[in-house]
């Protein structure tokens, strides 16, 4: 039981501290300025955590198992965080930038689901993104 949700509360946690420092950001510092430091943090963090974890393991080895899916998500990493940070700027909420671009998400991983993996549409399912619709509209009103 514990190793299904320790990784959900991981995500949790370090999302809330994401929303934070990305609205921490100062007004005044270019975004990709801050992410050009953020990333050299998250890689260095990375290596490390690597190189801790695989005392054994040879990280050119793992590169051998390189496919197109971490050079992309390199790629949209920089998209999601640009644009919460330019959403800040912009003048959105903490406690609801996330939430309405979670509930938009919501759907579309929906029907990613349903069209690249063949994940089944239920009811429920239906009723959920029904749910976090009218959740938005609440949330905006």
């Amino acid at each position: 039981m514990f190793s299904y949700v320790w990784p959900i509360g991981l995500v949790v946690i370090s999302n809330v501290v994401y929303q934070i420092c990305a609205k921490s950001v100062p007004d005044k510092m270019d975004p990709f300025a801050s992410l050009v430091i953020t990333y050299l943090i998250g890689a260095s963090a990375s290596a490390f955590a690597f190189f801790i974890t695989h005392r054994k393991g040879s990280f050119i080895a793992e590169i051998k198992h390189l496919n197109w899916a971490p050079v992309v998500l390199g790629i949209v990493i920089v998209g999601l965080e640009v644009g919460f940070i330019y959403a800040y700027k912009a003048g959105w909420p903490v406690s609801t930038a996330q939430v309405v671009s979670s509930s938009f998400l919501a759907v579309c991983l929906l029907l990613a689901g349903f069209f690249l993996y063949h994940e089944q549409i239920s009811l429920t399912k239906i009723v959920g993104v029904m749910i976090c619709l009218a959740g938005l509209y609440f949330i905006n009103k």
